[in-house]
């Protein structure tokens, strides 16, 4: 980076928030080159508080940012106060967070703000947003270093100007707070220990203690105020009153910045062990070792994997948390030993999460909706959902037939004409849901009520179909059965109605080689050329109007599409073809019709292999207020927000011979079986 006027941390990864959230390294990656606004104090008012710009480059630190101020008066003042060392904060504006837990895993940074000091002196986390437009997915982050930004002048001015005042970048919290002598630490404590005894008053913690517990603090506090005034003969009157507050101003300033942090980081832990119910926190950050590193040495490891081999455990993830939890261990920022054989790193890398590949509503696994579809569209609609069909049979033409006449005879009446008619009534067809309000609430990735919704008109749409095309398969005696007298099944439907045909494979197989059909042709030739034959056949007498359509068991398409000739090509190359063939517009695939078998009233079983005709030719009746309607009903005793999707209508073929139904007769023959 050439050319930039001053640069500096915008964030530090691993540095435990005030509010339990920790940024991890690369949660900004995406950033890294990326250029976005500067400017002051997170304004979004005007454009006047646009500073100018920041280039972020993603380190494993954290995220570092190259500024440029514009030649705004805005920008030349805040120049000029960042060049005097006035403001050395920088502040975040990020959305789109991810988070696992506590930890920020991912988000999108949209901004860069020149903020005053901040308390904290650690990565602060405020999700306390500013003119109220910021969700929980996004959040201002700030960092506060030790030594302030690099600032540098412009090229017009050629030269660089250092401000940190911090010579050793590299010293840790740990190697400052061991610069304090002990009288200094005790200091620290006693002052540590009253600023927590604030935060339990405010958070009620104070309450809960007994008087035992109160004077035993006292005491404790006590103690070390007596140990601080330790008074020997030589010490002056003065000396042996001196004060905590006088042992903390003998702390240098970099002192300071760390007894702060780590007194922001006590709090924190506080409010964690508030918030999970403990009474003690699981950790002094007084004790010498906060940043002190974790790692699992060769004992350690195999201690583990022998844990992990015991059945009870399972596997070596559970062994590595069971021993964790024995030893007291934050094993999310164990190391594994560089001798063990374990690429370094962290268990995380051994562990990481999942993340869903499709965020948002989870994928529905349906049945093929391309045929329920077809039936729920194409079905012709009725206002009237009570019907009455009458036809009257004339097909009997030699009984009904003109007669000549001869001079001198009687002139005899024809036969009888058949009249045909029936009426179907109503049904009520219905789905009931009950979502529970917590579930509601909590679900915030997809709209779980519209979600629920759509799960149950698919349903509705597909119990309707096939209450159309078979019937809904429940016995007689389930309370549930919608009856084949109210919607009426086009399989199991009256003879004058549906025709029942049965493909003849055997006389195909004939018809088409004599006896030696199997040498020269396989069993998908014979049920393809049979299907074509038994549907053209079948038109001779079917009666049904527009262009029919062809519903088939996957098995029956397929093996149709599979039939060969002698020389091994294929017949029909694709479906289009084979619809050609059969005389239909559109074949669908119908996996409810795979298995369906029925009795005819001869005691013949016969297995379904495909429906023709044109669903068109059936109607469905529904008076106002019986269309599908959703009713929506909140129940207050179960918290529960309970639906129901509800239609009652008729069904029926309009038309006689409309539709033909290809079958399979699959009767055992007598005597045959156990």
């Amino acid at each position: 980076m050439a050319n930039y006027d001053f640069a500096g941390w915008a964030t530090k990864n691993d540095i435990l928030c005030s509010d339990g959230r920790t940024i991890r390294r690369d949660a900004f990656a995406d950033q890294d080159g990326t250029r976005v606004p500067l400017v002051w104090n997170h304004m979004h008012d005007s454009v006047d508080e646009v500073l100018g710009h920041a280039d972020l480059e993603n380190r494993p630190e954290g995220v570092y940012a190259y500024c440029s101020f514009n030649n705004t008066e805005s920008g030349k003042r805040a120049k000029e106060v960042v060049k005097h060392n006035d403001i050395c904060a920088l502040s975040i504006y990020a959305n789109h967070l991810i988070q696992r837990g506590g930890d920020v895993v991912h988000g999108m940074i949209r901004e860069v703000s020149l903020v005053h000091a901040g308390a904290n002196k650690g990565a602060i986390i405020d999700s306390v947003m500013a003119h109220g437009d910021m969700s929980d997915d996004e959040a201002v982050i700030s960092f506060v270093g030790y030594g302030g930004l690099e600032v540098y002048h412009s090229d017009e001015e050629g030269e660089e100007m250092d401000t940190n005042s911090n010579t050793n970048s590299e010293e840790t919290v740990k190697d400052v707070y061991d610069t304090l002598t002990d009288k200094q630490k005790k200091a620290v404590a006693i002052l540590v220990g009253q600023i927590l005894e604030e935060e339990k008053k405010k958070n009620g913690a104070s309450d809960e203690k007994t008087e035992d517990e109160s004077k035993e603090s006292v005491k404790h506090s006590d103690s070390l105020k007596d140990e601080l005034n330790t008074k020997s003969e030589s010490d002056d009157k003065k000396e042996s009153e001196e004060t905590v507050r006088d042992v903390y101003n003998t702390l240098t300033d970099k002192q300071k910045k760390v007894v702060d942090f780590l007194v922001g980081q006590a709090i924190a832990d506080a409010k964690n062990s508030n918030n999970e119910g403990e009474k003690s926190m699981k950790h002094n950050v007084f004790d010498g070792d906060t940043e002190r590193d974790t790692y699992l040495s060769h004992g350690d490891q195999a201690e583990i994997l022998e844990n992990a081999k015991d059945p009870t455990v399972g596997t070596f993830k559970n062994a590595m948390k069971m021993y964790a939890n024995e030893h007291d261990l934050d094993l999310a920022h164990a190391d594994i030993a560089p001798s063990s054989g374990f690429p370094a790193g962290t268990v995380e890398k051994l562990f990481p999460d999942y993340k869903e590949l499709n965020p948002g509503a989870p994928e529905l696994i349906t049945n093929d909706q391309g045929w329920v579809n077809r039936v729920i569209n194409g079905v012709t609609k009725s206002p009237i959902a009570r019907v009455r069909t009458t036809q009257v049979d004339i097909r009997d033409a030699e009984n009904l037939m003109a007669k000549g006449y001869k001079k001198g005879n009687k002139k005899t009446l024809p036969g009888s004409l058949a009249l045909l008619r029936r009426t179907t009534d109503p049904q009520t067809v219905y789905v009931k849901d009950a979502l529970n309000r917590d579930d509601v609430v909590d679900i915030t990735d997809f709209d779980y009520v519209q979600y629920m919704y759509n799960i149950d008109k698919l349903m509705l749409n597909e119990t309707i179909a096939r209450a159309i095309m078979i019937g809904d398969g429940r016995l007689d005696d389930d309370p549930d059965k919608i009856w084949p007298t109210h919607i009426r099944p086009i399989w199991t439907d009256d003879d004058l109605y549906t025709m029942h045909v049965d493909i003849d494979l055997a006389g195909m197989k004939k018809s088409l080689q004599g006896t030696n059909t199997s040498a020269n042709f396989g069993d998908e030739y014979v049920m393809a050329e049979a299907m074509v034959s038994t549907l053209l056949h079948g038109t001779e007498e079917y009666r049904g109007t527009g262009t029919p359509d062809f519903y088939c068991t996957p098995n029956t398409l397929n093996t149709m599409l599979l039939a060969r000739d002698m020389n091994g090509r294929r017949i029909y190359n694709t479906e289009a073809e084979l619809a050609t063939a059969l005389g239909v517009k559109n074949i669908y695939r119908v996996k409810e019709f795979a298995g369906k078998t029925r009795t005819t009233s001869d005691n013949k079983k016969k297995e379904l292999l495909g429906i023709y005709g044109n669903i068109a030719d059936y109607v469905v009746g529904a008076v106002k207020g019986g269309q599908i309607t959703k009713f929506d009903q909140f129940d207050i005793d179960f918290n529960q927000l309970k639906s129901l999707i509800e239609t009652r209508f008729s069904g029926a073929l309009a038309h006689v011979l409309c539709f033909i139904v290809v079958e399979k007769d699959v009767t055992t023959p007598s005597g045959a079986g156990a």
